[in-house]
């Protein structure tokens, strides 16, 4: 099999790819043509079919594709021209071969983050915490094979307990390097930030947003879940509750970023540093990869605001 990462300009490619999208667009003179996003577990391509002859057989998004066609560079990226297409038979492919995953293993990941929730001490927050991620099967089956996003980072399965993972850990430095924090408010806060997106998105293979995520979104959402969670443990403290739900509500840390509340805890800060550190760095990380083989000048990436140069560490793999 031929992954998306190791297609390269020119490549005659023949191979089957999961369609996450398909969209029936016309050119400037009027002639139909199918946009595409295809997948597999290294990643997404860009694809066309400007050619709708009868060698391209009817498909939906969704659908395993078996494709047959030639990679070209458009606007800096690699794009597929297809030729020919057809929908895969059953035994023709692996679904797994599909799933974009974790680099790391899913079954550590979560044990080392149940170190981290089996720390907090308040004996309110660490009732919340197992709850939610030892005493719910099926919340706990949801968080591990959600992704973080659809795209921008940690968009793959388990992308969503890795991210929570860094940031906890980061949260953790934070409170150790600055006392005057409240570790079990924020370790509490950093594991629940995003608890929400196992209803914003759903799940693989389709990775998509939900209607509930996108009229409500995954901040409030999870806001909603820790207060309701709260609610149902005998005497958890009302200021306590707040506190938490405040973190949660404010990680984005700006309006424009999609809080609905700025940071006014200094838990609240500490959690949206960590957050965006963790979601940067990764989104730098999976640009590198996408440039494998070449080095220095990168060009200019959107979310950076920036022309990316590969440093000599880079340039070295």
């Amino acid at each position: 099999m031929v992954y998306i990462s190791e297609i390269r300009p020119n490549d005659n490619i023949s191979e089957i790819f999961l369609c996450k999208a398909k969209n029936s667009l016309k050119t400037k003179a009027g002639k139909t043509y199918y946009s595409l996003i295809l997948q597999d577990r290294t990643g997404m391509i860009d694809a066309k079919v400007w050619d709708l002859n009868p060698g391209i057989e009817h498909f939906e998004a969704m659908d395993y594709i078996q494709i047959t066609g030639i990679a070209l560079t458009y606007q800096g990226s690699i794009q597929l021209n297809v030729h020919r297409l057809r929908k895969a038979r059953d035994g023709e492919f692996d679904p797994s071969d599909y799933i974009p995953c974790s680099r790391f293993d899913i079954k550590q990941m979560y044990a080392e983050l149940l170190t981290y929730t089996q720390s907090v001490r308040d004996p309110h927050l660490a009732a919340l915490l197992k709850h939610f991620f030892e005493e719910d099967p099926a919340f706990k089956r949801s968080f591990v094979e959600h992704s973080a996003a659809k795209s921008i980072h940690h968009g793959f399965m388990g992308g969503l307990l890795e991210h929570t993972l860094s940031v906890t850990k980061m949260c953790d430095f934070f409170a150790e390097s600055y006392p005057y924090l409240n570790r079990d408010l924020l370790i509490s806060a950093a594991v629940c930030h995003d608890i929400g997106k196992t209803r914003e998105l759903s799940s693989f293979p389709s990775n998509e947003y939900t209607d509930e995520g996108q009229l409500v979104g995954h901040i409030v959402i999870g806001a909603e879940m820790v207060s309701r969670a709260a609610d149902d443990i005998a005497g958890f403290p009302k200021e306590l509750k707040n506190e938490l739900v405040h973190c949660i509500l404010a990680h984005h840390g700006r309006y424009e970023y999609g809080s609905p509340k700025l940071p006014a805890l200094a838990e609240a800060v500490a959690l949206n540093l960590a957050d965006n550190a963790d979601a940067r760095l990764e989104t730098m990380r999976e640009f590198l990869d996408s440039q494998e083989g070449k080095s220095g000048w990168l060009g200019y990436n959107k979310v950076f605001e920036s022309n990316i140069r590969a440093s000599s560490k880079q340039a070295e793999k």
